[in-house]
């Protein structure tokens, strides 16, 4: 169809028109980014059309005011915070999110009530000093936002300031994009700079407000995507999203309301009451985040290779990462660190509740399969968060860590397997994942290592000090004093 056709039943697209909008919106830039336009064989009208924008001018000077008013919120933070939140509550809503009722609310705390009298028998750590709650979805939002705030900053500051770096034009060359001299001069919007630095803000806000109203869907509690969402650490249940995972399976939902009950009351246990933990896994996304860096070789091939007149081919290259940034090896470092953590956390909630649950819930094993298997696929809130931050939530190496923590209970027993988390040091490793039953002999081994390095640091502490009680058993003149043979003179 030809740009200067309507579409069937849509308006009038007017190029005329179409470039006094332009005009308005670029200023003394527009007529050099009309001609720009024109010699690559696009037209301002059909690229308007394709992006689905409005056709009436005025409409889209409305949307363009729309536009600078959610720049001007932004300021300088790195996400749109209030943007986020907003689309999260709505995003929460979605399908009814109703206050919970008292005798519903009841029926949480007295299930994770009885999940903590359960876990006293399969672990030695305490219960968590916070009170047992339940939470519609609205409510989980407001509780885990400034978590994410604290995980996604971090990695929003790093690639605006990496893709700003990146776009920043050389006044004597073409800048990446092709655009002689940088941004055109005299854009309504001010300083380009600070531009990018708003429109970045306004796609993260977007985009955790977007992945946090889906989860807020999804989730059970606050620590079933691996990741403690509460600065300190309380068991919480969302009902609503346990009844709908209960829909359908064969145990009843009181009991898949007990299991569930189990594995947030265990984890936060363990968040509770080993300290260096929560620190340990957002350090790994801060550390990722601080090595962020945008390809611009790749970035400049994939605009070049974008028809902007076909809104499918441009809506596919970006969701197909087009502005993602590359993966450093201090990076894979960190999502190695991070993968392995996770795993381990969810492993040892895995085990313990389960092995909490096995004398009470006749589905115990059953569910704890169909846990697994959702935490390994994961659901489209985790995959949004993928995207936006590059790490994905999901510990690919459970059921190996798992087995790690069967392995030290069978062989230390509850207390024994317990006291591995109190140093970051004793903690399994990869290693570990690959060969469990090798844990102690590898500790051992260290520890032996470690003593024979004590020990000679020891015998050379201990000869230098003998060097010096032997220099120091002469007088301060004695040298001087000695004759030729050596004998005092």
């Amino acid at each position: 169809m030809s740009p200067d056709v309507p579409a069937p039943g849509g308006p009038q697209q007017d190029p005329e028109q179409w470039e006094q909008v332009l005009r308005a919106m670029l200023g003394p830039a527009a007529d050099e980014a009309i001609a720009r336009m024109r010699s690559m064989g696009v037209d301002p009208a059909a690229m308007a059309a394709a992006s689905g924008l409005p056709a009436d001018p005025a409409a889209l000077q409305q949307a363009m005011a729309q536009v600078q008013r959610m720049l001007a919120t932004s300021g300088d933070e790195p996400v749109n915070w209030q943007m986020a939140h907003d689309l999260a509550r709505r995003q929460a809503a979605q399908g009814g999110d109703p206050s919970l009722s008292p005798a519903r609310a009841r029926e949480v705390v007295d299930a994770l009530s009885v999940a903590e009298l359960w876990l006293d028998a399969a672990t030695d750590l305490p219960p968590s000093p916070g009170p047992a709650r339940a939470w519609s979805r609205a409510e989980w939002v407001e509780a885990t936002l400034p978590t994410w705030r604290t995980l996604t900053e971090p990695v929003a500051a790093s690639l605006a300031e990496a893709l700003a770096e990146a776009l920043r034009p050389d006044p004597d060359e073409d800048d990446p994009l092709g655009l002689p001299g940088g941004f055109p001069a005299g854009m309504p919007f001010g300083d380009p700079a600070q531009l990018l630095r708003g429109l970045g803000s306004a796609v993260f806000g977007l985009q955790v407000g977007q992945a946090a109203g889906t989860l807020a869907r999804e989730v059970f509690g606050t620590t079933d995507i691996g990741l403690p969402l509460l600065e300190r650490s309380a068991p919480a249940l969302v009902p609503a999203n346990v009844d709908a995972f209960a829909e359908g399976l064969d145990a009843p939902p009181e009991e898949v309301r007990l299991y569930l009950a189990l594995r947030e009351a265990a984890a936060s246990r363990l968040f509770a009451h080993v300290p260096w933990l929560r620190a340990h896994l957002l350090e790994a996304v801060a550390s990722y985040a601080r090595g962020i860096e945008i390809d611009v070789d790749q970035l400049e091939e994939a605009v070049r290779s974008i028809d902007p007149t076909d809104q499918a081919a441009l809506q596919e290259a970006l969701s197909g990462g087009v502005f993602a940034p590359r993966t450093t090896p201090a990076q894979e470092a960190a999502l190695a660190r991070l993968e392995t953590a996770l795993a381990l956390v969810e492993g040892w909630v895995d085990e313990v509740a389960t092995a909490a649950a096995a004398p009470h819930l006749p589905h115990a094993v059953p569910l704890r399969e169909m846990v697994r298997r959702r935490r390994a696929a994961g659901g489209p809130a985790e995959q949004t968060f993928a995207s936006l931050v590059g790490l994905e939530l999901r510990p690919r190496r459970l059921r190996d860590a798992a087995e790690v923590w069967a392995h030290l209970g069978a062989t230390r027993g509850v207390d024994g397997r317990d006291a591995v988390w109190a140093h970051p040091d004793l903690v399994p490793t990869s290693e570990d994942l690959d060969d469990p039953a090798g844990y102690d002999a590898r500790r051992q081994a260290e520890a032996e290592g470690s003593a024979d390095l004590d020990r000679a640091l020891a015998e050379i502490l201990d000869a230098d000090a003998a060097t010096g009680d032997a220099d120091g058993d002469r007088g301060p003149d004695e040298d001087e004093h000695r004759g030729p043979e050596g004998a005092a003179g």
